[in-house]
């Protein structure tokens, strides 16, 4: 079999309001929240580049513009550590500037994640394209989508990053009806439901914030209508993907996650992940790991 068209262009959409985070994101984009010292959008782009994708398109809105700052270069704070000799932070900020070429547009409303997909149009063209949601931070050891890739290289379609939770996790998410292709880790969808009422998931295979799309997909969510929550969904768009043939850039398969991934789409989650990471950095460790045992210890008493 011939291999498919090669995927070489991200795009991470971040126009989200971060209500869930107020009133700190009143003024600071969610995706700007520090995980220890980085900001976890940085993360998000760094797992791109680190799956070869190095073109990144990142769907914004008002009052985002420190994301854009982040990615720049910053003349005078470079200036000043390195008048100071500073190389350790000014390697760091230097970092993000030279991670990937940027680019930005704007979604002009929040109309859903589908929408937000649908302003890529433009950037992407007729090529495949990865999307990394930034409340999902997968472990860099864990190379997720270098593997979701490689399934699209060598299926067509597009590809969904499928993860396993207990039953009464499942309504929370969206979720997938999913046939086996004798591979152990890769499955075929046939069915996607967003947000499914309890009992009546097709599966407990959930759609995490990873998605290798076909070009199709961008014909399709403009005739897609606003689904749950008023708002245009991507996962109505995949769905009817799942029904058409690979000629036409249909079907939809899924690789099931069995590794790390950090959810800082809400406060218990984001602090877990700031915990986690403190806690294997070898600059913190040391000092870190002691006062949270004996702070730990306290309050079991």
């Amino acid at each position: 079999m011939t291999d498919f068209e090669p995927v070489l262009k991200a795009v991470v959409p971040a126009a989200g309001l971060g209500t869930r985070f107020l009133p700190a994101t009143k003024a600071t984009p969610k995706e700007m929240l520090p995980i220890v010292d980085k900001p976890a959008i940085q993360y998000v782009v760094e797992e791109a580049v680190a799956a070869g994708l190095n073109d990144v398109l990142m769907i914004t809105g008002r009052s985002k513009r420190s994301i854009e700052d982040h990615f720049d270069r910053a003349y005078e704070l470079e200036e000043a550590l390195q008048a100071k000799g500073d190389d350790a932070r000014l390697d760091a900020v230097r970092e993000s500037a030279d991670l990937a070429i940027m680019h930005y547009v704007r979604q002009g409303e929040p109309r859903g994640l589908g929408h937000a997909v649908h302003c890529a149009r433009q950037h992407v063209g007729n090529e495949p394209f990865a999307v990394l949601l930034g409340d999902d931070m997968i472990d860099a050891r864990d190379a997720l989508l270098t593997r979701m890739i490689d399934v699209r290289r060598r299926h067509g379609g597009s590809v969904v990053a499928l993860m396993e939770v207990p039953e009464d996790q499942v309504s929370a998410y969206g979720c997938a009806a999913i046939e086996d292709t004798g591979e152990d880790d890769v499955v075929r969808i046939t069915d996607l439901v967003e947000k499914p009422p309890a009992g009546e998931a097709p599966s407990n295979w959930i759609i995490i914030g990873r998605y290798v799309c076909d070009p199709a997909v961008f014909d399709v969510l403009e005739k897609t209508p606003p689904g749950r929550g008023g708002e245009i969904q991507l996962t109505d768009a995949l769905r009817t993907l799942a029904d058409m043939p690979v000629e036409d850039g249909g079907t939809v398969y899924g690789v099931k996650f069995r590794g790390r991934r950090y959810d800082t789409g809400n406060k218990l989650e984001y602090l877990r992940t700031v915990v986690q990471f403190a806690s294997e950095r070898p600059d913190l460790a040391g000092d870190f790991m002691p006062w949270l045992r004996e702070f730990v210890a306290k309050h079991d008493q």
